[in-house]
């Protein structure tokens, strides 16, 4: 099969990828579209140690291995776990011991004809979500991840620094919670999908220190990452959602003195991303900008890297 293969940071795109088998328990999934994720530019760039086809945001049709679903659209959980380790027994099942993820860690991803997931992990897809639609269920249900872990409500002032492809449905996601929400961009241009939502879009320049109970740091860079924090009032919390090729330069010291919280941010729950998506409560097609073959996807992932740049699409099949 072909697939975008990553290997030493470099990426090719193959003709010779054997089709994986699944083993008991497990789904053959031919893909149909897949998204690029910062995560996977990340992943070129070192932040983890990575050889094999990349790729996790997907919709897929079930080939063999979840008779009920054959022949279906379906999205699937990245994180495969082994079910016995003390982080499963414990409902902390993305942190098992043992996991594989699609297209970062030990397990081919989407950028593929076809992948392999447990059958656990698949979520059947609405016939009336498109499928364009669909591909955002992963990063839909990273940005509800927040809402998991922390409680917000509308007596809550929030900040999301960085409203690009993660960032945009983050703000959109908490707005639905009724907090007093302000994102962050720097490209009035790229302002108009979330102001349409009802979402106040400013530039750092009015942002106001010690000012928010919540910010989320979605930008990926240095200074997104003080922005969010000047913006913090002490005892607020700073929800990371951004992975780092390099290292970040933290004034521990004053996350100290602050009593700040910080909380890691990454997967989430499909089913209510689903629903959200079903209902048309999160608009996500006008953020997809470029679309590319299977046979692009080095050149679509160039494309996702440059400034500003929301969604690119993989056309699979």
């Amino acid at each position: 099969m072909r697939g975008l293969w990553l290997e030493n940071g470099k990426l090719s795109v193959r003709d010779d990828l054997p089709v994986p088998e699944p083993p008991p328990g497990e789904a053959l999934v031919k893909v149909l579209k897949a998204g690029v994720c910062n995560t996977d530019l990340e992943l070129v760039r070192g932040y983890y140690p990575f050889t094999g086809v990349l790729g996790h945001e997907f919709v897929g049709e079930v080939v063999t291995g979840a008779p009920p679903l054959e022949g279906r659209r379906v999205v699937g959980e990245i994180n495969a776990v082994c079910g016995d380790c003390s982080a499963c027994r414990d409902d902390r099942s993305s942190h098992c011991e043992k996991r594989t993820v699609l297209g970062i860690v030990g397990r081919d991803g989407a950028f593929a004809e076809y992948l392999i997931l447990p059958t656990e992990n698949l979520h059947p897809v609405p016939d009336h979500v498109s499928t364009d639609a669909t591909t955002f269920t992963e990063p839909v249900a990273a940005a509800l991840e927040i809402q998991e872990q922390v409680s917000i409500g509308p007596e809550d002032r929030v900040l999301v620094a960085g409203v690009g492809k993660l960032g945009s449905l983050i703000a959109q996601t908490l707005a639905l919670s009724g907090c007093d929400l302000v994102a962050v961009n720097r490209r009035p241009e790229k302002r108009a999908l979330l102001e349409a939502r009802g979402v106040n879009v400013v530039g750092p320049e009015q942002i106001a220190p010690a000012s928010f109970d919540y910010a989320v740091e979605a930008t990926g860079n240095p200074a997104g990452f003080a922005l969010a924090r000047k913006a913090l009032r002490p005892r607020g919390t700073l929800i990371m959602k951004s992975t780092y090729a390099g290292s970040l330069e933290i004034d521990v010291s004053s996350l100290v003195v602050d009593e700040i919280t910080l909380v890691g941010s990454r997967c989430g729950p499909f089913a209510p991303a689903l629903e959200l998506l079903a209902a048309g409560k999160v608009e996500v097609e006008p953020m997809i900008e470029f679309r590319f073959g299977l046979e692009e996807a080095v050149e679509a992932l160039a494309k996702a890297a440059e400034p500003g740049v929301l969604k690119v699409l993989i056309d699979i099949a």
